[in-house]
């Protein structure tokens, strides 16, 4: 019997019809899923996902109403559903000798299917190689794949009038790809081996000045739009990144001891990570909170669920700062300058950046002039130090920043501000 299952369905419907041993309700939603309902006493109703094998229909056992609901049944059966697909568009296996597979069949058959597990920028791999590479090189067997054609395609890229960066990154993904078929034995070697790149710093960082910092808090103490407002804040008082913010919930936040728990499914580099909370980040929890009692702590007030884009929000405040060149992942730059030019070291800046690698916090190692000329000073041996060296304020000589005044209905801010980076420091 072919049904919508719903959950009240599940509770109540779930009957043999008089006169049979077992009733079989398939689901109209996910093709394939049925549960089966049996006459005899005691039996539990089971959950099943139905396919085809080699011409014949084959059934997998996914568990029992009491150990699926039925939104965890329709997941199991999704994941097996693309898999069975996946072994259907399998021919049998026929022995090619190395590097004949063309690098289209081995892209899609081999490449695609590990970076979807391996990569969370597996898209941005197929994009590549649809656009541009495939048309090029599709058709070629991967041993047929020259350096030399390679570097003329490289070329040809720059001129067309994508960025150094772009041009580099169709380069580099046919690298990984032969780099991939030598681990499975499908290739001998790899011609763009320590191929040229063009070498470009495309490392690009912005961060806010004196002036434009005091008119970025003015314009977000006193926008119109709230919840953007508030994530903003909470990106400039964290330095965490704009998805680990907008996915943030409530139950990762661990307000009494000034901790965010972000989740290695969130993180960038899949690990769990803590971040300290500063006065102001708790601030605009606080804030945050009285918009309305989600799971999720910067929620669409009209959704209850975290917004897809803040891109247009954030182009009209940047507009009325007055620095048309800066984005969102910026103000992550400027939370961390604020840190090294007051005093902060790398290893903590490193820390509370999330940084798995120190290399990526020696960026801002030329924010902090004064600090190294008084470690530099430490060393002087032919004159005398000098008393009167500048060190970093400590706290309670550091000046107090300029309060976020609030507006209805948020709460007097405190002393602490956006700019004040004392607790997470």
């Amino acid at each position: 019997m072919i049904i919508t299952l719903t959950p009240a369905f599940m509770q109540s419907g779930l009957v043999v019809p008089s006169g049979k041993k077992r009733e079989e309700f398939c689901d109209s939603v996910c093709r394939g899923l049925l549960v089966e309902v049996r006459s005899t006493a005691h039996s539990v109703p089971t959950w099943y996902f139905r396919f085809k094998r080699d011409g014949k229909t084959a059934y997998d056992r996914l568990g029992s109403i009491n150990d699926l609901t039925l939104t965890q049944a329709r997941k199991q059966a999704a994941l097996l559903k693309a898999e069975h697909a996946g072994e259907a568009r399998q021919v049998p296996e026929v022995k090619v000798a190395q590097g004949e597979i063309t690098l289209d069949a081995f892209m899609r058959d081999h490449y695609m299917p590990h970076a979807k597990n391996q990569k969370r920028s597996w898209l941005r791999d197929d994009q590549l190689y649809r656009i541009r590479i495939e048309p090029k090189f599709g058709h070629l067997p991967l041993k047929s794949i020259s350096r030399h054609e390679v570097q003329k395609f490289h070329n040809e890229l720059s001129k067309e009038g994508l960025s150094p960066a772009s041009a580099d990154h169709h380069v580099k993904l046919m690298r990984r790809v032969l780099n991939v078929a030598i681990q499975w034995d499908m290739l001998e070697k790899n011609v763009l081996k320590n191929i040229p790149l063009l070498m470009v710093d495309n490392q690009v960082e912005n961060y806010l000045k004196e002036d434009q910092l005091t008119r970025f808090v003015e314009v977000l103490r006193t926008d119109a739009n709230r919840p953007v407002c508030h994530i903003l804040m909470y990106l400039f008082s964290t330095g965490a990144r704009l998805n680990e913010a907008l996915q943030a919930k409530w139950s990762q936040v661990d307000i009494p001891n000034g901790v965010w728990r972000i989740p290695a499914s969130n993180s960038k580099s899949k690990r769990t990570r803590a971040v300290p909370l500063n006065d102001s980040a708790l601030w605009v929890l606080e804030q945050a909170k009285l918009q309305g009692d989600f799971d999720f702590i910067f929620a669409n007030p009209a959704t209850g669920k975290p917004f897809v884009t803040i891109t247009r929000v954030w182009y009209r405040i940047r507009k009325q700062v007055g620095v048309s060149n800066l984005r969102i992942h910026d103000l992550r730059h400027s939370f961390a300058s604020l840190l090294v030019s007051n005093g902060r070291t790398l290893f903590e800046v490193q820390q509370i950046l999330g940084h798995s690698d120190a290399k990526m916090t020696l960026r801002y190692s030329h924010l902090s002039p004064k600090a190294l000329q008084a470690a530099a000073s430490s060393a002087s041996v032919f004159m005398p130090k000098v008393t009167s060296t500048v060190l970093p304020p400590t706290p309670k000589e550091a000046a107090p920043s300029q309060p976020l005044a609030s507006t209805e209905p948020e709460k007097e801010m405190p002393s602490a501000m956006i700019l004040a980076f004392s607790r997470a420091a």
